[in-house]
């Protein structure tokens, strides 16, 4: 059970990281100088199809994986256990991760055009860096990163 659970949990890493990179190394840099909303618009539809379950995968499944390492949840803060720091690293980037997007969703998109289009590049890159810091934290179990 244990190899299923990982295995979902690094191919919902997979497609949030891969179509964030995406989204900020292919796709923004063409919707930025064409002041192309639209373009922006239909690549975050046709991704959210996937990208948001697969967070939601990552979420379950980091849970799951969490307290397989930490049982007591209230020990995910004990910093004097060095597998605690990558647990609350990664709930520190989802939550910063799901302000910036709730803050997409409900301020900027709804209000997208071509001059706002600098607003929510400030939202997609970030995002996308935080999805590789995710990544990162990630490996960090069995590197001993952190």
């Amino acid at each position: 059970m244990y190899g299923l659970i990982l295995f979902l949990h690094i191919l919902g890493a997979t497609v949030w990281t891969g179509g964030h990179i995406v989204l900020s190394v292919v796709v923004l840099p063409g919707v930025l100088r064409g002041r192309a909303p639209d373009q922006l618009l239909r690549f975050e539809a046709a991704f959210e199809k996937i990208g948001m379950p697969a967070l939601l995968v990552q979420v379950v499944t980091g849970i799951v994986l969490a307290r397989r390492l930490i049982p007591d949840v209230a020990d995910w803060f004990d910093f004097s256990n060095p597998v605690a720091h990558v647990v609350v690293t990664k709930l520190t980037l989802l939550a910063v991760t799901v302000a910036l997007a709730l803050d997409a969703r409900f301020r900027v998109l709804p209000k997208l055009d071509a001059s706002r289009l600098t607003d929510m590049a400030w939202h997609i890159v970030p995002v996308t860096v935080l999805s590789v810091l995710f990544v990162a934290a990630g490996v960090s179990f069995r590197a001993g990163w952190f």
